[in-house]
């Protein structure tokens, strides 16, 4: 077998592990005392990986939740519409996007795992494209979407609000198209840190822009659609100059060729 067509997960032998069962896997418990230092012992591992992961959640998650929170000191109908689209809208193009790009947790993981790091960033660019695709089939629900609310049976004004926001959001979907493979990506590398990181101060952003310029400078939903979409693609600007100016290594080996994005494929074809 030639050297450039090795196994995709290569065997690795006891005497080669990268990990000493003595140190890495929990001793026996013999009472309440060393279930209580193991349990320790395991949560401290846990929350370390953990605790980052769960507050950049909460951080992405919180974007929609304050421009939802600032469009009810807008007005009633404001509030509806915003809850609307971001809820079944955006919620619906999340979910399908976050779904694809977590097809890149197994592939990044097991790229990791078999010391193969410069597959993770093929398997990342290649995901790009992928969403991007799918993003832009996704974008017509926010075209269409006082037309899809309408035929829901939602009130009329409601549905003229949430659509012209819709319109405004179309930036974000294709954020979602990268922001979620580059989190399958870091979090292969446990670099969930500086996930943490980039989250809080974009969240820290978001929150103070958008009291200004929806309250107090009164531009009102325009400018919370703005601010989101802007929130969301500093997110994914910083962990792309992250990685771009090689934090990761091996993992990113720059852009990738025609070549790696399909690999060995034979596009000929016999007309006859």
């Amino acid at each position: 077998m030639e050297e450039n067509k090795v196994p995709f997960l290569t065997s690795i032998t006891p005497s080669k592990a990268s990990f000493d069962a003595d140190e890495d896997d929990i001793k026996a418990i013999n009472g309440v005392k060393s279930f209580v230092k193991e349990f320790h012992y395991e949560s401290k591992k846990l929350w370390y990986l953990a605790g980052p992961a769960i507050f950049t959640s909460l951080c992405q998650y919180s974007l929609g939740a304050v421009t939802q929170i600032f469009a009810g000191h807008v007005g009633t109908i404001q509030l509806a519409a915003v809850s609307i689209q971001i809820s079944v809208i955006a919620g619906f193009s999340e979910g399908i996007l976050l779904g694809m790009g977590s097809a890149l947790e197994t592939l990044c993981g097991q790229a990791y795992g078999a010391k193969q790091k410069d597959m993770l960033g093929i398997y990342m660019q290649r995901s790009w494209i992928i969403l991007n695709a799918t993003a832009l089939v996704l974008m017509f629900l926010n075209i269409f979407a006082t037309q899809i609310l309408r035929l829901i049976g939602q009130q009329e004004k409601i549905a003229e609000w949430a659509g012209q926001f819709s319109l405004w959001m179309i930036p974000m979907v294709f954020a979602y198209a990268f922001e979620f493979p580059i989190m399958k990506f870091l979090q292969a590398q446990s670099k969930i840190m500086t996930m943490a990181v980039i989250a809080g101060v974009s969240f820290a952003m978001h929150t103070l822009l958008t009291w200004l310029f929806m309250l107090k400078l009164g531009w009102g939903l325009a400018a919370g659609a703005v601010i989101l979409n802007c929130s969301w693609w500093l997110m994914v600007t910083a962990k792309m100059m992250y990685i771009f100016w090689g934090s990761c290594g091996e993992a990113w080996s720059g852009v990738m060729t025609r070549k790696a994005i399909f690999g060995n494929l034979d596009y000929s074809f016999n007309l006859s």
